[in-house]
């Protein structure tokens, strides 16, 4: 086995790039840090298309950018593999079940309300979800945190996100300094653990290795950079546009693609750091949805696959379907149409960013200085997704608490059950995630049914 690792696997195919990537479509649970592991096992671990350096180098460019930064390494290593088509469909293919999916489920949920059986697997799902996020912490951890430098960086990262409250672009502009100046007074504390992986660990010779070259289609040039950027915002006004003559600059749908642009160039540090402003923009200015309406599609954003911050297209259909865009008689439509229109203005910056940076990326792979401060932005951003954990924890464990009460009404001692037995599963067994996902709203929905014979 040995000896057979040292030889890298043959070239993939584009058509067998295109149904791993709509595998993980559909399979994409657990917000970004889950996805990043599922992505890291397939694709470093088992797969071996893209070795672990690769990887991260890549992982941390896409930590600095705003938007959802599972969906930009998944478009980054298409990319990389299949040229610009490459990325556009490992991209597309991680959005488009979960929007496929949140259509229906909206369309359920505004249609038929509340069903019981529904809250009940969503009741299991959400401690579960809480575990594959604790999981994925430390399994980014086992990997970033190779010495006592970056651990105190990841402490560092928690503390001020978690007691301070500062802002998530202040700590990762911070790790980057920070990097940036221990590159050079401390650079064995900051280099990224040659072909050996991280912690030591190797797990073979990839396609893409440490030493592979960068492809000819990855080299950076200003022509290419010029044609991207103009594309990028040729497809933006387009669009813009298009809804503007059709329905006019104040219509629903128009407003919806406006804002949801400027939403799109905000989310720095994922999809919990621009929530607070969607929610402030969707319910108290735009009025597009309750306060109810929100967190109900903020449960559902985090039990289906895909980018948590597909959200949006819950709040673009329930907008739509709410205010009757197309009249009384379309209201699927209208939702599934916003839904769209929400999603497209939410992700084209995304791809935008990685097709006009990655020949930058990969022209800094094997450099210290580059290396260095991005290094320390994976050790800090350990730090935050532990953070997230927490807060998944609080929620899920005390969901009658506050800010005034942390530990205030009853505990669910059914979800710290239920959670403890998919981190077992996660950790211990090395059950797959979905199957985890699946027992725990199984489990969740057992409970609803019991429930009412045990009180």
């Amino acid at each position: 086995m040995e000896h057979e690792k040292d030889v890298p696997p043959a070239p993939v195919s584009f058509r067998a790039a295109f149904w791993y990537w709509l595998r993980l479509g559909f399979i994409s649970f657990g917000g970004p840090a889950g996805q990043i592991a599922i992505m890291h096992q397939d694709l470093v671990e088992r797969r071996r298309w893209i070795s672990e350096q690769r990887f991260l180098h890549a992982l941390n460019y896409c930590m600095l950018l705003p938007g959802p930064e599972a969906q930009q390494l998944a478009t980054y290593i298409g990319w990389l593999m299949h040229r610009t088509w490459g990325g556009i469909m490992a991209g597309a293919l991680f959005v488009l079940p979960s929007l496929v999916i949140l259509v229906v489920l909206s369309w359920i949920y505004a249609a038929y309300g509340n069903v019981p059986s529904v809250a009940g697997i969503l009741y299991g799902i959400k401690p579960a979800v809480t575990a594959v996020v604790v999981f994925a912490a430390y399994r980014i951890g086992s990997r970033a945190l190779k010495n006592n430098v970056l651990w105190g960086i990841a402490a560092a990262a928690f503390v001020a996100i978690f007691l301070l409250r500062l802002p998530f672009p202040l700590i990762v502009l911070a790790a980057g300094v920070i990097g940036y100046v221990g590159g050079r007074v401390a650079p064995a504390k900051f280099a990224t653990g040659g072909g050996h992986g991280a912690g030591g660990k190797t797990y073979g010779a990839a396609i893409i290795d440490d030493a592979t070259p960068t492809p000819p289609h990855a080299l950076f040039s200003w022509g290419r950079f010029v044609r991207v950027l103009a594309t990028g915002l040729a497809l933006w006004a387009v669009a813009m546009l298009a809804l503007v003559m059709m329905f006019g600059w104040s219509a629903t749908l128009t407003q919806m693609g406006w804002f949801f642009t400027k939403a799109a160039l905000l989310t720095f540090g994922g999809a919990y750091a621009v929530l607070p402003y969607v929610y402030q923009a969707a319910v108290g200015d735009y009025h597009w949805l309750t306060a109810l309406q929100m967190i109900d599609g903020l449960a559902l954003g985090e039990t289906t696959p895909g980018p948590l911050i597909m959200v949006v297209a819950f709040v673009g259909f329930v907008g739509a379907w709410t205010q009757q865009v197309f009249g009384p008689d379309a209201p699927f439509l209208a939702g599934a149409v916003a839904a769209c229109v929400v999603t497209y203005f939410t992700f084209l910056p995304s791809f935008v960013f990685i097709l006009l940076g990655g020949p930058l990326v990969e022209s800094t792979h094997g450099e210290l200085k580059f290396t260095a401060p991005l290094t320390a932005i994976t050790a800090a951003v350990v730090g935050v997704i532990l953070n997230l954990a927490v807060f998944f924890a609080w929620h899920v464990l005390w969901p009658e608490a506050t800010a005034d009460a942390p530990l205030g009404g009853h505990f669910e001692w059914p979800a710290l059950v239920v959670g403890t037995a998919a981190f077992i599963a996660l950790f211990r067994y090395k059950v797959g995630i979905i199957w985890v996902i699946a027992a725990s709203g199984a489990a969740g929905l057992a409970y609803t049914w019991v429930k009412p014979l045990l009180g």
